[in-house]
């Protein structure tokens, strides 16, 4: 977030400050850490950590609530705010903006809110999918298959590679780019960032693969590759994040001699004929992916193969990427008539990976019940697409990371172990209860 030449950013932004959402002018992502906010730092630093990975449609909420309240005030308003009184830590200049309600150009029109939630619905979609297929092929590429470096009986699971790549990525795109990228367009940042990246990785795969292993009385090997996983994982993001700062200082000191193009380069207004036709691209995609994943599911379906599970896959993973994102609305809102509680537990994230933990070893019991090749298939592409996407490795990261980076650096541990020990807990149970 720039702020003029007359306050110029450190050269390698610290720790504390990398994993923010970083507000702009004209988006409605969390605001940073790293703004120097003098009013309840407390209640500021609890909603930044929760808000760390995603907010779900409370972003678009914001957005049409402010929209509302900019019409409201321009209306009543008489004369400018003194200067002194409008200045802030905040980034209020779209607000004071008479053009600020005017996200193009002058007299276009915007998209209805019905219109911007369906496409974020498909913008989720698409990316989703994407997120699955290459979560799919980085199992096959390190898997027993190709390279041999994970597979179902050892600690290195199969979405190992998945989720440190999906965390390596979630920090350049979904961290320290992602208000550059909402400034072109909010349906990208959020297709990339929760489509994309979080179902790239998959919480409740991990937990399944743990769960196997305790079951099979290696309790030791499911402690440590819980560890060894999250630690994996966690140090990906790390690195994500100090490599893309670091590019980011690259980028700015190149255009240093050309602020201008610089801030018209950013800005990229979100206007009606672009999403328009984004929305447009994207319904094209999401009916190519479908009619594609459906045909090559008629074809492998009765062969019960991986091939099977994966356009199964594909075919559901839809409905748990929009599960997720509706649940994302609940970090940051806390427990209690007020939300005075708890507030800086991602509730949201935590109930998506608990609920897709514990569905997916309900599911894994009942194939070893079953143990039909049809059965087989179809759980397992459930398992695959609806539990892999509705679970995330990339955006409980996120928020793990920016607890740790936060003052009270305990909830990182606290809120990672409660997920973790619940979700196999969960799992257990579910495991030791008898099947008729």
């Amino acid at each position: 977030m720039d702020s003029g030449k007359s306050h110029e950013e450190p050269i390698f932004p610290t720790m504390s400050s990398s994993f923010s959402g970083q507000a702009s002018a004209g988006t409605f992502l969390p605001v940073s850490r790293s703004l120097p906010l003098t009013f309840n730092n407390d209640a500021a630093d609890s909603d930044s950590v929760s808000e760390a990975g995603d907010t779900g449609d409370r972003s678009l909420q914001r957005r049409h609530s402010h929209q509302n309240v900019l019409v409201d005030h321009t209306a009543s308003l008489t004369k400018p705010f003194p200067v002194d009184t409008t200045k802030s830590p905040l980034p209020t200049e779209f607000l004071l903006s008479p053009d600020a309600n005017k996200p193009g150009k002058e007299g276009e029109p915007v998209l209805s809110k019905s219109l911007e939630y369906i496409s974020c619905l498909t913008h989720l979609a698409v990316f989703g999918i994407l997120g699955a297929v290459t979560r799919y092929m980085l199992q096959k590429l390190f898997g027993p298959t190709f390279a041999k470096v994970t597979s179902d009986g050892s600690i290195l699971y199969l979405d190992l590679p998945a989720n440190m790549v999906g965390s390596f990525l979630m920090a350049w795109f979904g961290v320290v780019f992602k208000a550059d990228i909402a400034r072109f367009s909010e349906f990208l940042a959020i297709g990339l960032s929760t489509g994309y990246l979080g179902s790239l990785t998959t919480f409740s795969g991990w937990n399944q693969k743990m769960l196997d292993l305790s079951a099979d009385g290696q309790w030791l090997y499911a402690l440590l590759g819980f560890l060894f996983g999250l630690f994996l994982a966690a140090y990906s993001i790390i690195l994500g994040v100090e490599t893309a700062k670091g590019f980011r200082w690259l980028l700015r000191r190149r255009r240093a001699l050309s602020e201008e193009k610089k801030d018209s380069c950013l800005k990229g207004n979100n206007t009606y004929k672009r999403n328009i036709m984004s929305l447009i691209l994207m319904l094209t995609l999401l009916m190519a992916f479908l009619i594609v994943s459906a045909t090559e599911l008629v074809k492998e379906f009765d062969k019960g193969t991986s091939k099977a599970q994966l356009w199964l896959g594909c075919l559901v993973a839809a409905p748990g990427v929009w599960i997720r994102w509706f649940l994302a609305r609940l970090n940051g809102r806390g427990l209690g008539k007020d939300g005075q509680y708890l507030k800086w537990v991602p509730f949201g994230t935590l109930i998506a990976n608990v609920a897709a933990a514990s569905v997916m070893a309900a599911l894994a019991t009942l194939k070893k019940s079953v143990d039909t090749t049809t059965c087989n298939t179809v759980a397992s592409g459930i398992q695959f697409g609806l539990l892999g996407c509705l679970s995330t490795v990339s955006t409980f990261l996120a928020e793990f990371n920016a607890m740790r980076e936060s003052d009270k650096p305990w909830r990182a541990y606290a809120y990672a172990s409660f997920t973790i020990a619940v979700s196999f807990a969960m799992g257990t149970i579910i495991y030791s209860a008898p099947v008729g």
